[in-house]
């Protein structure tokens, strides 16, 4: 049985059962024929402050929701919450969570709900909450590793301020916080979205407070991300909203994303509402926010680019919004097509093994498969695998996989997108001829590692096993030095572009392959 991750867990009972698709692949394209998108069922549960599927939800860590409840001396409500759901229609018991869900609530076959969503005081409506912006998550990695975390290891009394821009714009959003790999409940005391404005400031008259099932301050478990209410704040397409949390207690900041491309804002006491603020730190990374969704219509779909470093923008400059996901945005949003674009890269992933975030094979539930009307996703990721070993990135004597084991890696994320009905694109490998060199990270590159890369990318480029397939590595490889990618498109490293380097690759890709008609 597929690993799915606490996180992935907690995302699958918001979103409910998956949506079907038509997937009928036409023989000259392979795009669907007809895609239909009925609504995925899910109910909020108010009483703790997220969705909840009662009829699938799993344990997290031993902390099922009943658990929960009685950690936080909640069994009253769970009651009251229990007895609301099962006053009409079949009744259907979770074995996990002794929650019953009425008829209305289960799914069986093809037949699926519309979404609900719940404002503070309980009141319910229709949406259809579609994610427009993603940072994976990552697991703070240690003392022992090459580099430094470069972020506060615990926030207390202060409040951070993290910019993120959307692909898709919207009328009304909702925020996901993550506390995936924290030891210990993570207390938010309060919460703003608004505008971003510049240098952490944000537009005056925007900030709007969050709630959370209706409260303004929650206690995320260990292991467990939450989403906070619905809140009205008009967002532009590819606009910048400012996420603003106070911590009033002792935060650990073990759930993270290293490599933002954004500077976070960090400023003394409770100045979540305040239009600026005296600015005490910064650095370019993210701590807690995980995710952002728009109430959407009905027709739209996500697009996924599940990567490594080069997918996370590494080389782009920062607070420009040059990582090539962006750069593909602002040729997608511009069509009206009804997509996001939804960057699920980590800088440092590899396919098969962890360090810099969990392995390809571990995260594809939370950060593919759980994402609501999704559909495409594109796999950019192996250099890892193979320039890791035998350098200071690796633990000494780690075995180096071969080329066979990278693309079984990829066979496994192929199948597992096509059991649920995604199409998934294959990007190649790009240059990294003396990557590192004369560095502390020396070894990156030598010349067995280089044939692996090319028998890798033969593979994705003949095999058939992709459902497209998006040449980056012949889009920066300097032509007249083969296996190098071109100095105009070098960040200096020799492996990550830079700004020209990833417009070049997002102005490579042919829309037509993600369903975009231009």
């Amino acid at each position: 049985m597929d690993r799915m991750s606490t996180s992935a867990r907690f995302r699958a009972a918001r979103r409910g059962p998956r949506p079907s698709y038509n997937l009928a692949r036409t023989e000259t394209t392979g795009w669907p024929t007809g895609l239909t998108r009925p609504g995925g069922g899910y109910m909020f549960n108010a009483t703790l402050g997220r969705s909840a599927a009662l009829s699938t939800v799993r344990p997290c860590r031993a902390l099922t929701f009943v658990t929960i409840a009685a950690l936080f001396g909640m069994q009253p409500f769970l009651a009251a919450a229990q007895e609301a759901t099962t006053g009409s229609g079949n009744q259907a018991t979770n074995p996990e969570t002794g929650v019953e869900a009425t008829g209305a609530d289960q799914t069986t076959g093809a037949e699926q709900q519309e979404p609900i969503s719940a404002e503070a005081g309980g009141g319910a409506r229709t949406g259809n909450w579609i994610d427009t912006w993603t940072a994976s998550p990552q697991q703070d990695w240690g003392d022992d590793f090459f580099a430094a975390a470069g972020i506060p290891r615990s926030l207390r009394d202060q409040t951070i301020r993290q910019v993120a821009r959307v692909s898709q714009g919207g009328d009304r959003i909702r925020i996901e916080f993550s506390n995936e790999y924290g030891e210990h409940p993570l207390v938010i005391g309060e919460a703003h979205v608004a505008l971003a404005g510049e240098d952490g400031a944000i537009e005056t008259g925007s900030s709007r407070a969050l709630t959370f099932g209706g409260e303004p301050s929650i206690v995320v478990p260990p292991g467990a991300p939450v989403w906070s209410d619905p809140v009205d704040l008009a967002v532009e397409d590819l606009g910048s909203v400012a996420v603003s949390l106070y911590l009033p207690e002792v935060a650990p900041t073990t759930t993270w994303h290293n490599d933002a491309r954004q500077t976070a804002y960090i400023g003394a006491g409770n100045v979540a509402d305040d239009d600026a603020f005296e600015v005490t730190q910064t650095f370019p990374s993210r701590i807690w926010l995980s995710g952002i969704a728009i109430d959407a219509s009905p027709e739209t779909r996500s697009i996924v680019l599940f990567g490594d470093s080069i997918t996370d923008g590494d080389g782009s400059t920062l607070d420009a919004d040059n990582r090539y996901p962006d750069q593909l945005a602002e040729r997608i949003i511009p069509t009206g097509a009804e997509v996001t674009i939804l960057n699920e890269g980590i800088s440092g992933a590899r396919v098969l093994r962890d360090r810099m975030g969990e392995n390809a094979l571990a995260r594809f539930d939370r950060d593919v498969l759980s994402h609501p009307g999704v559909d495409t996703v594109v796999l950019m990721m192996g250099i890892n695998d193979i320039g890791w070993p035998d350098s200071a990135l690796v633990p000494e004597g780690e075995p180096a996989p071969t080329a066979e084991q990278v693309i079984q890696g990829y066979q496994q994320l192929i199948d597992r997108a096509h059991a649920h009905d995604l199409r998934i694109i294959g990007a190649t490998l790009t240059p990294f001829n003396n990557a590192f060199e004369g560095g502390p990270l020396e070894g990156y590159y030598n010349e067995e590692k280089e044939a692996k890369r090319q028998a890798v990318n033969e593979w994705i480029r003949t095999s058939g096993a992709f459902d497209g397939v998006i040449d980056f590595d012949k889009v920066v490889e300097d032509p007249q030095n083969p296996g190098r990618i071109q100095a105009q498109f070098d960040k200096g490293d020799h492996l990550h572009p830079n700004d020209a380097g990833y417009e070049a690759m997002a102005q490579s890709i042919d829309l037509g392959l993600l369903g975009v008609s231009q």
